[in-house]
């Protein structure tokens, strides 16, 4: 085959695979040719790819219309056990009781937190819920995240502490407060009593790197990759509360705005997450 043609059946082919990663139509007229016979076949690939892609999608929207309908469905009855549990709490109860009903409602706010994250990573993933990034101020992030955390922190004996900075960055304020705090959260709750939660920044040529640094467990160098995964939860720390999604939604929220996360540790010596975000929208 001459070099002309050769260059045209590359350029169909690439042609071909265009097509199919921007949904339109693929090519069909091929002839009896062993070079055609390659086209029909990579045309068939990518036709099924797409019709893979089309049934995701749909299966997605469908889990997403079941996590909405159950947490609609539980909405009001969870109101209603948390309600009564309160108005239970200011009777006269005997120690025993008191403990059942503290009980009752703790583990009701637990399952209310659960299924508002399911919620949440739903809409995020199929696009309902959409991250708008615009330029901004770091050191506001950092000032709202501290609010949020310091009663946990203060609770639990934590120092947490933030550096000042001048920094701007391109980021959606409320959710990517939302995905910091569950990261200083995550770090409050797996450092012990005493310990530290550093957050500061940095600023490169194309991403501001949010450090959030703790003095606590650490984890296993072959659990890294898993963290981020729903409900992942480490066996090393199955006694601490948590549901394993608030690392999730965090990755999710920040992937969804052109950053990413990275995460450094040794066991015993504490924690390092990055939150990288552009510095340019």
């Amino acid at each position: 085959m001459d070099l002309f043609r050769m260059n045209k059946t590359i350029d169909r082919l690439n042609q071909m695979v265009d097509n199919a990663i921007e949904g339109k139509p693929l090519e069909t007229g091929f002839d009896e040719s062993k070079i055609s016979s390659l086209e029909t076949k990579l045309s068939h690939f990518l036709a099924m790819n797409n019709t893979t892609k089309v049934q995701l999608a749909e299966e997605k929207l469908k889990v997403h219309e079941l996590v909405s309908d159950i947490s609609h469905q539980t909405k009001t009855p969870l109101a209603n056990i948390l309600l009564h549990s309160m108005l239970l709490s200011e009777s006269d109860l005997s120690e025993h009781d008191r403990l059942c009903v503290n009980a009752l409602s703790e583990q009701v706010n637990k399952l209310n937190f659960l299924i508002s994250a399911l919620v949440k990573g739903s809409r995020l993933e199929t696009g309902i819920i959409s991250v708008s990034a615009r330029q901004g101020g770091i050191n506001q992030l950092l000032q709202d995240v501290l609010c949020q955390a310091e009663p946990t922190a203060k609770v639990k004996n934590v120092m947490i502490s933030i550096e000042t900075t001048d920094i701007n960055a391109s980021f959606d304020p409320k959710w990517t407060t939302e995905a910091l705090f569950n990261i200083v959260d995550n770090a409050i709750k797996y450092t012990p009593k005493g310990g530290t939660v550093k957050i500061s920044a940095t600023a490169y040529q194309m991403f501001c790197r949010i450090d959030v640094e703790d003095s606590g467990i650490g984890i296993d160098e072959e659990d890294m990759p898993k963290i981020f995964t729903r409900f992942y939860r480490s066996p090393r720390v199955r006694d601490h509360d948590g549901v394993g999604i608030g690392l999730y939604l965090s990755r999710q929220i920040i992937s969804g705005q052109g950053g990413y996360i990275k995460v450094q540790s040794k066991i015993g010596k504490g924690l390092t997450f990055s939150l990288f975000l552009p510095i340019n929208d």
